[in-house]
């Protein structure tokens, strides 16, 4: 399966369960982005900017290669680290992959018309 754009695709590798990219994300992002990707995890509160919502509409709107780059070379001015040294591509991959499982769409229900 191919996940992403032309300039960075991401394979999923058969042995690449969603179990590895979860561990990658709770034991480096979670302390910060929150257990469910949401920027409210324990250290948020404590830093300026706060994280980034990983389950926003701006940053699911954003390609992988775009996700990929600041996940490897950080976010200057605030406390988002650069990865590329520390964890190997295809474990930020991983991480990735296990970031877009976070986004979970649901469909509203339909509004009732107002009464007369």
């Amino acid at each position: 399966m191919l996940v992403g754009s032309s300039s960075a695709l991401l394979m999923a590798q058969p042995s690449d369960g969603p179990d590895r990219g979860r561990m990658i994300y709770r034991e480096h992002c979670m302390e910060c982005h929150g257990e469910t990707g949401k920027g409210d995890g324990p250290r948020a509160p404590f830093l300026s900017p706060r994280p980034g919502n990983l389950v926003s509409a701006a940053t699911s709107a954003k390609t992988d290669t775009e996700l990929l780059r600041t996940i490897a070379q950080g976010k200057p001015r605030t406390a988002m680290p650069a990865w590329q040294d520390r964890l190997a591509l295809d474990d930020q991959q991983a991480a990735l992959r296990y970031i877009r499982s976070l986004v979970q769409f649901s469909r509203s229900s339909p509004s009732s018309p107002p009464a007369p």
